[in-house]
């Protein structure tokens, strides 16, 4: 069985709510599914990011959403690979790579200059996955600096 990748459209929302809402899980987040929908769909809305989803036998499986960046030293637009979700069923089928792959086609199509993504340290098996599909480590080091607001908790 193939996967296949599409870029997300609206009559996506809800199937990718369920993953997008499964993604904010394993990062801790309490389950939220109307948030998730609501997220996504101002996202695709406005056209604020770029979302691809990946399907295995009619079923979706996995998402990779992009948003815009643009750097000033290149003058030039960059995109960041913020969210990449496999569902754990479809997980070491190739869905990862699948979803990298199409995420770059779009990025290089778009005329970017770059395209980057950041992933904890101890997330051994997504830092093998993007390894093995052409992805370089570097040392650079990102900080964020906490802004407490009731939205964001």
């Amino acid at each position: 069985m193939d996967t296949a990748v599409a870029r997300a459209s609206p009559a996506d929302l809800e199937a990718l709510a369920g993953l997008f809402d499964a993604y904010r899980q394993f990062y801790d987040q309490p389950s939220d599914p109307a948030r998730a929908r609501d997220w996504l769909r101002a996202r695709l809305r406005f056209g604020e990011s770029v979302v691809f989803v990946a399907r295995r036998g009619g079923d979706m499986v996995g998402f990779a959403q992009l948003y815009p960046m643009y750097s000033s030293v290149r003058t030039a637009r960059t995109w960041i690979l913020n969210d990449l979700f496999v569902a754990p069923s479809a997980r070491r089928l190739g869905v990862a790579t699948a979803l990298l792959r199409v995420s770059e086609a779009f990025a290089r199509a778009d005329g970017a200059a770059a395209i980057s993504l950041e992933t904890h340290r101890d997330n051994q098996v997504a830092r093998a996955a993007y390894r093995a599909a052409g992805w370089q480590e570097d040392d650079t080091q990102w900080y964020s600096l906490p802004l407490e607001h009731p939205a964001h908790r």
